[in-house]
């Protein structure tokens, strides 16, 4: 890319951001949005603006063979905005491009099964955090998310802040559910998360600022679903079954 186009397609692409900003997008979209962005920017090495609808169509057309339809979607949501609000142009030909309807049942596991997940979990952290996914029927970033002052344990409720569509809600909060996270805080006395950052040694858990990495959760849940046996894909807490209160060691 020369340098001329290259400022411009930098110019463009702050502003991108900065309506993606305005627009109360979540940190997830403005992500996705953005690497469509670059992706495109990438695979012509020009500023997308300057893109006839031929080659976008042919662009998309490969994308599709190399790609999954979630990718697909998603560059095709980033780009209209794009071509909408930056570059205020219009995008009709993107209705072209129509993933299929696929309809598809979630794995749900069995209370026998997530008994056995949380049994199976050696660590403290990832064993209340389990507990608590499932218990709640949270999602995994907003488990991670929670904070002391979320948890109330004489209405025996929990504030859900920014869940899906930026939302709060309050979900009630089983009672073995409030004794493990107190079990688990009680043994590290963070001011602000829940399931802070265990990185490093364990007298600095105290003094964590972030709360536990997603990527390294997943991994570990993973890890643990594998050595149950459970050939479920792990961990559907969106639709997970309910977690009854049944007597589980947190210690």
């Amino acid at each position: 890319m020369e340098q001329k186009e290259e400022q411009r397609f930098l110019l463009l692409y702050q502003r991108h951001l900065q309506l993606l900003k305005l627009q109360g997008k979540s940190k997830k979209t403005i992500e996705a949005y953005s690497r469509a962005v670059r992706r495109i920017s990438r695979h012509f090495d020009c500023c997308p603006d300057t893109l006839t609808h031929d080659q976008l169509q042919d662009y998309f057309s490969a994308l599709v063979d190399s790609h999954s339809w979630s990718t697909v979607k998603l560059d095709r949501l980033g780009i209209m905005f794009y071509w909408r609000y930056v570059l205020k142009r219009n995008w009709d030909w993107l209705n072209l491009i129509k993933p299929p309807k696929v309809h598809t049942i979630p794995d749900i596991l069995s209370p026998a099964e997530i008994e056995l997940l949380i049994g199976k979990t050696r660590k403290l952290r990832y064993r209340v955090f389990l507990l608590t996914t499932y218990s709640m029927g949270l999602r995994l970033s907003e488990a991670l998310s929670l904070q002391v002052g979320d948890i109330d344990g004489a209405a025996k409720q929990v504030h859900i802040r920014h869940g899906k569509g930026h939302k709060d809600r309050l979900v009630p909060l089983p009672d073995l559910t409030l004794q493990a996270l107190r079990e688990l805080w009680y043994r590290h006395r963070n001011p602000t998360f829940i399931f802070p950052n265990a990185n490093g040694p364990l007298h600095t858990v105290h003094r964590a600022t972030t709360h536990m990495d997603a990527g390294g959760t997943q991994k570990a849940m993973k890890t643990v679903v594998e050595e149950c046996g459970i050939k479920k894909k792990y961990p559907s807490t969106h639709s997970a079954t309910v977690l009854p209160l049944i007597c589980l060691s947190v210690a």
